[in-house]
C-alpha cells in the first residue's frame, strides 16, 4: 500500500520503454548510484580515515593499512604493492600478477593477519581467504600518468593538467570481488550492519579507499603534495568485461529494485509543478556542468566518440531551456523531459539523471529500497491458463523475435572452463553451444507459450510432464510483482550488445567516462570528483558528472 507520506509522482515509464538494451546502454549515474549513497553515509557520520600502517619502501613496494569506522564497525583496507615487469601488466582476467592487490578486512588486522593478507592478496584467485576478508581486489598502474606525476612532484612541480584530464586515474582495477568468492565473507555476514546494507556498499568502500592509497603512494614517492584540484579529479579506473553482464539476468529482483527506484525518483521529480529560484539555479548549473563533462569526454573508439559528439550537439540544442524564465513556469521539469524525448536515447537518459540530481529530499530515501534482502516474494501461478494470460499481458516482448532464424539465436552464453567466467560465442561459428548458459529468457518464455495445452491444467501437472519449462514459468511468475526485472530484448540475437548491459550496471555503481574497447568490455572511471578523505564534512555529495577543476 502506498505510504500517505510519499510525495506526489507522475506515472512510471513503462517497462517496455525502460527495459530495452539500447536505452539501458545509454544510462548515466545518478544520486542513487551506490558510490553516491556511500559517500552520503560516510559524510553523515563524519567518518575519519586513519592510516595506522605504512610499510612502503623507496621503490613504492610494501603494504599499507587504512581504517574507517562506519555504523559502529571498523573496516580496514590492506593494500599490497609489488614489483611488476611491464610485460606482465595486463587488464585481462587471465593475468596472474598485478601492481597492487587489496583486501577489505572486517576490523583492524593485527600483525599476523596483515602478514597472511600480504602473502595471499597478490595471488588473488590462486589463494584462499577467510570470513574476516570482505572484499578482494587488484589494480594496475596507468604507468604513463603514474610515473609522470611522481617525476613532476620530485622536481618540485605539479603534473601536466591536460595529461591528468585525459587519463583521470593513477590505477585501474581489474576486479573487485565480493560475496563469498575464494572464501571471503558472504554478504549475509555483514549486510545487516548500518552503512553496509546498500547494494555493493563494501565494494564501493573498497574502491574509494584504493583511490586514497593511489594518491598517498604518488605523494610518498614524489616527496610532495599533489594539488587538491588534481587529486580530487583522479579517480580509480576499472576494466569490466562480460563477467558482469549475466549478473543482472540472474538477479531479476535486484535489477527490478534498482530500476524501479530510479524510475520512481524520476516520477517524483516530474510531478514537481513549481521550482524555487534556488532549484532553477541548480538545474542551470548542472546543465552547464553536463555540457563541460561531455566536452571533456574523449575515447579512442571512433564509433563511440561519434556518439558522444552527437550528444554534445543535442545537449547544446536543449540548453536554451535552462534559463530562469523558462524554469519558473509551471511544469518546467516535465517540459524538459518532453523536449528530450524528441531526441536520442542518450539525450533522454542524460536528462533523466540531471533532473533527478537537485531533489535529494524526495529522492534519496529510495536508496533504502534498492537491495534484495528477501529474494523473490510472489505467488506461484496456479494453472496454464494463468501462465498464458501472464505471458500475453507481461511478456509480449518475448513472443516477438523469431528464435529459429539464425539472427534470432546467433549468440550463446557459456562459462569458460579455464577461468570460470562468462563468455559469449557464435552458435554457427564456434563449438560449445551444448554448454549454453540459460540466459535465453525470451526464447524460453516463447517456447513455454507454444507448449501450453489448450485444456487448462494445474501448473504442477504441466511441469510434471514438461520440467524443461520450469525456469520459464518461474520468470513469468515474477513479471507481475517485479516488472522491471527482465531485459525486454533477445539476449541471444545477433543484435544483442553486452556493452549495454555493462553500462546499465556500471551506471548504478556511479561510473563515468565510459570508454568501450569493444561491444564486450569497457574501461570506466569510478570516484572521479568524489570527496577526499578529509572532505567528507563539506561538498560530499556534489560530484555528479565530474568536470576538470570542478
Amino acid at each position: 500500500m502506498k505510504d500517505v507520506l510519499d510525495p506526489p509522482q507522475a506515472p512510471l515509464r513503462s517497462p517496455d520503454t525502460v527495459m530495452r538494451l539500447a536505452r539501458m546502454g545509454s544510462m548515466f549515474p545518478t544520486r542513487l548510484s551506490f558510490l553516491r549513497v556511500l559517500m552520503r553515509k560516510l559524510a553523515a557520520e563524519n567518518v575519519q580515515v586513519v592510516r595506522p600502517v605504512w610499510e612502503i619502501d623507496a621503490q613504492g613496494y610494501g603494504h599499507a593499512v587504512y581504517t574507517v569506522t562506519l555504523g559502529g564497525y571498523r573496516y580496514s583496507l590492506v593494500a599490497v604493492a609489488n614489483e611488476l615487469p611491464d610485460d606482465q601488466r595486463t587488464d585481462r582476467v587471465i593475468a596472474t600478477a598485478w601492481d597492487t592487490a587489496y583486501v577489505l578486512f572486517d576490523g583492524e588486522p593485527d600483525a599476523a593477519e596483515i602478514a597472511r593478507i600480504c602473502a595471499a592478496a597478490p595471488r588473488q584467485e590462486a589463494a584462499r581467504f577467510t570470513e574476516r576478508d570482505l572484499v578482494l581486489s587488484r589494480a594496475n598502474k596507468s604507468v604513463r600518468l603514474f610515473d609522470h606525476v611522481v617525476s613532476k612532484l620530485r622536481a618540485g612541480g605539479q603534473p601536466d593538467e591536460e595529461l591528468v584530464r585525459q587519463t583521470g586515474y593513477l590505477m585501474r582495477t581489474t576486479a573487485v570481488y565480493g560475496n563469498g568468492k575464494f572464501g571471503i565473507a558472504d554478504r549475509a555476514c555483514f549486510e545487516h550492519r548500518p552503512g553496509m546494507g546498500g547494494s555493493f556498499a563494501a565494494e564501493m568502500l573498497t574502491v574509494w579507499l584504493i583511490r586514497q592509497f593511489t594518491h598517498d603512494l604518488v605523494e610518498y614517492l614524489g616527496g610532495a603534495t599533489l594539488d587538491r584540484r588534481l587529486k580530487r579529479y583522479l579517480g580509480i579506473g576499472n576494466s569490466t568485461g562480460l563477467g558482469m553482464a549475466p549478473f543482472l539476468v540472474n538477479h531479476p529482483v535486484l535489477l527490478n529494485n534498482w530500476m524501479i527506484a530510479r524510475e520512481t525518483a524520476l516520477a517524483r521529480v516530474r510531478a514537481i509543478e513549481h521550482l524555487s529560484d534556488q532549484e532553477a539555479a541548480r538545474l542551470i548549473e548542472l546543465a552547464n556542468r553536463a555540457g563541460q563533462h561531455l566536452s571533456e569526454w574523449h575515447v579512442p573508439d571512433q564509433q563511440h566518440q561519434a556518439r558522444i559528439d552527437d550528444l554534445r550537439v543535442e545537449w547544446a540544442s536543449v540548453q536554451d531551456a535552462f534559463v530562469p524564465s523558462t524554469l519558473r513556469k509551471p511544469g518546467a521539469i516535465e517540459a524538459l523531459m518532453q523536449r528530450a524525448e524528441a531526441g536520442s536515447l542518450d539525450l533522454q537518459e542524460l536528462m533523466v539523471a540531471l533532473v533527478i540530481e537537485p531533489f535529494g529530499a524526495v529522492v534519496d530515501g529510495l536508496a533504502d529500497c534498492m537491495s534484495d534482502p528477501f529474494g523473490a516474494l510472489c505467488m506461484p501461478l496456479a494453472d496454464t491458463d494463468v501462465v498464458r494470460q501472464q505471458i500475453e499481458e507481461q511478456a509480449q516482448w518475448a513472443l516477438q523475435p523469431d528464435y529459429e532464424e539464425p539472427s534470432g539465436c546467433q549468440q550463446f552464453w557459456y562459462v569458460s572452463a579455464a577461468k570460470q567466467e562468462p563468455r559469449l560465442g557464435d552458435r554457427f561459428a564456434e563449438d560449445g553451444a551444448e554448454l549454453e548458459s540459460p540466459l535465453d529468457i525470451g526464447r524460453r518464455i516463447k517456447a513455454l507459450h507454444a507448449a501450453l495445452p489448450e485444456r487448462n491444467l494445474p501448473i504442477v501437472e504441466f511441469l510434471r510432464d514438461h520440467p524443461d519449462h520450469a525456469m520459464a514459468v518461474a520468470r513469468v511468475a515474477l513479471a507481475d510483482r517485479y516488472p522491471y526485472g527482465e531485459f525486454r530484448d533477445n539476449l541471444i540475437g545477433s543484435g544483442c550488445l553486452p556493452i549495454d548491459m555493462l553500462r546499465c550496471k556500471l551506471s548504478f555503481f556511479g561510473a563515468s567516462k565510459f570508454d568501450p574497447k569493444s561491444d564486450r568490455w569497457t574501461r570506466i572511471t569510478l570516484c572521479q570528483g568524489a570527496p577526499l578523505a578529509d572532505e567528507l564534512q563539506d561538498g560530499a555529495d556534489d560530484w555528479w558528472l565530474p568536470v576538470f577543476g570542478g
